[in-house]
């Protein structure tokens, strides 16, 4: 079992910054991935960005040239680096992470990021 804990959500003005961070403890050496998704109201949980191990990095569409994902395999943290913030932008962010062999998925207890115009 893993558990995430997740910092670093807030409030912001659009064009703003934030960093979301996620710290994982239990049994991590089985990780393979680590990211972050996202759910706004009314809306189904969407990726945001996924870090996996080989270095494969993924961002959702909408999110590329603005945030940045980072991954430390010996810390066991999943960094969320997000510029240029947009209205459309605001959810809750669950940190997440998967161990391949079993299908297993693990999510932090969310953090929310509001984002004004």
């Amino acid at each position: 079992q893993v558990q995430l804990v997740e910092s670093g959500g807030g409030s912001v003005q659009a064009g703003g910054s934030l960093t979301l961070s996620c710290v994982a403890s239990g049994m991590t050496f089985r990780i393979n991935a680590m990211g972050w998704y996202r759910q706004a109201p009314g809306h189904q949980r969407e990726l945001v960005a996924r870090a996996s191990d080989g270095g494969t990095l993924e961002l959702a569409d909408a999110v590329k040239g603005r945030f940045t994902i980072s991954r430390d395999k010996v810390k066991n943290t999943v960094t969320l680096q997000m510029n240029s913030l947009k209205p459309e932008d605001a959810a809750v962010y669950y940190c997440n992470a998967q161990y391949w062999m079993t299908g297993s998925d693990f999510w932090g207890q969310g953090t929310q990021v509001m984002v004004s115009s």
